[in-house]
């Protein structure tokens, strides 16, 4: 098995994977299809607008969720009678999360001066963060390895949303109407996730709230709640500040781009969600184990991105003219240098559980500040010079040091950097394709 997880003790994380990469893909085409064709019936210009306006959303994500995803996930795991605590603590703090995130969005608009149309653009799209508390539930079913109800969740919704999108589309219907749907998407969800968990025969209702759970969980969840906020600035900054630099259409064709080099980001989300639950596992009984775990997710993660960066950048100019059509030509050099910041995507994703298990959420933190600040720093000249072009060399630059270099600085975690490294062997890549035994 590539992982070396054991054929027989891992066989229902890779059945949950599947369920995983199921959801994801559902999520892949309803961006390819319906997600093209909005980007294709606005236009560039007004198709730039609406991604500002989901970028600026974007910045207060963080704020909505606490960065509870992981921790959650690692408590509900070993919950035993604690599940509706921690459920309904969680709840009622990603809920007041996602009202200060609005509070919040809702000032930094009136502190950058858009106009008044944009502003309310902004603040619709932004009620979608208020449905961010229901996103537990999938997390309950992540804990459970049982995410095939988050692949039901996840189909039904989008069938749902991809049909009125249509109808929108088909209806000639004005760019306020999408934004509208940035919102009701997300209710959408959030109606069938709770569906699903009601379906397992449990009830929302039963869950409470807990002061000492709601320390516990904030005390380990403060460093990524900083860190998630940072993320959330150094991956959509770039759009506003090439918004406020250059206006919609530049925002629009560097949109496409990254919409296109985003699209793979599923894949290392669904693996180290799927396996993170039997690493907890190793580190809990088995260091070695845990340690040859770490470095053979790290392998797959390298050889699926540089894998993935490659074919990207053969294929970029047909891609977005076959997917975006001809207005949206000058995104196809962006899409050939952004693709190359998956890789350190990819590490960062698998990182960021290795960070959990060893409870150094703190230096993720370091790693995204660094990385954002970096980001920004950067925007400025090499926009000016590149134009959009010069956004997406930063990004690659910026995701690299936070991803990688940053581990270097400190010794605790200088042994993922040194296992991230050695996945830049060739050698490994051979050896990671053969047919392993193991635990």
């Amino acid at each position: 098995m590539v992982l070396g997880f054991g054929s027989k003790g891992f066989r229902r994380y890779l059945v949950n994977t599947s369920w995983l990469a199921g959801e994801k893909l559902v999520r892949f085409a309803a961006g390819l299809s319906v997600g093209i064709w909005i980007a294709r019936y606005l236009g560039p210009d007004r198709f730039g607008l609406l991604s500002y306006a989901m970028s600026f959303v974007g910045l207060f994500a963080a704020m909505a969720t606490l960065g509870l995803d992981g921790i959650l996930v690692r408590e509900l795991v070993m919950a035993g009678d604690k599940r509706d605590a921690l459920l309904g603590t969680s709840f009622f703090l990603r809920l007041a999360g996602s009202f200060l995130a609005l509070i919040l969005l809702a000032a930094a608009l009136v502190l950058v001066s858009v106009g008044s149309y944009e502003y309310l653009l902004i603040i619709i799209a932004g009620i979608s963060l208020l449905f961010q508390s229901v996103g537990i539930i999938n997390l309950y079913f992540q804990s459970r390895v049982i995410s095939r109800y988050s692949f039901f969740s996840t189909l039904s919704s989008v069938l749902i949303s991809s049909a009125i999108k249509v109808w929108l589309i088909l209806s000639s219907a004005p760019l306020m109407a999408f934004a509208f749907m940035i919102a009701m998407d997300a209710a959408i969800l959030a109606a069938a996730y709770i569906y699903f968990y009601v379906a397992n025969g449990l009830d929302p209702l039963r869950w409470r709230f807990e002061w000492s759970i709601a320390s516990a969980l904030l005390r380990d969840s403060w460093p990524l709640i900083l860190s998630g906020l940072v993320i959330s600035i150094y991956m959509k900054i770039d759009q506003v500040m090439i918004k406020s630099m250059m206006g919609n259409k530049a925002v629009g064709i560097y949109a496409a781009a990254v919409n296109i080099s985003e699209a793979g980001y599923f894949i290392p989300v669904i693996i180290s969600n799927s396996v993170f639950p039997a690493i907890v596992e190793a580190k809990a009984g088995n260091e070695p184990l845990y340690r040859q775990r770490l470095q053979r997710l790290y392998d797959l993660m390298t050889f699926l991105a540089v894998g993935l960066a490659a074919v990207v950048t053969i294929i970029g100019s047909p891609l977005v003219a076959l997917l975006y059509g001809s207005a949206y030509l000058p995104a196809a050099k962006v899409l050939m240098v952004h693709i190359w910041a998956s890789v350190f995507v990819f590490w960062g994703v698998a990182n960021s559980k290795w960070f959990l298990a060893e409870n150094l959420q703190v230096f993720s933190m370091v790693g995204a500040v660094t990385g954002a600040f970096l980001n920004i720093i950067l925007n400025y000249p090499l926009i000016n010079r590149f134009g959009v072009l010069g956004a997406a060399f930063s990004t690659v630059i910026s995701y690299a040091v936070s991803a990688y270099l940053c581990l270097s600085l400190f010794p605790c975690t200088r042994k993922a950097f040194i296992l991230l490294s050695n996945t830049l062997n060739p050698a490994r890549i051979f050896r990671l394709l053969l047919p392993r035994g193991g635990k």
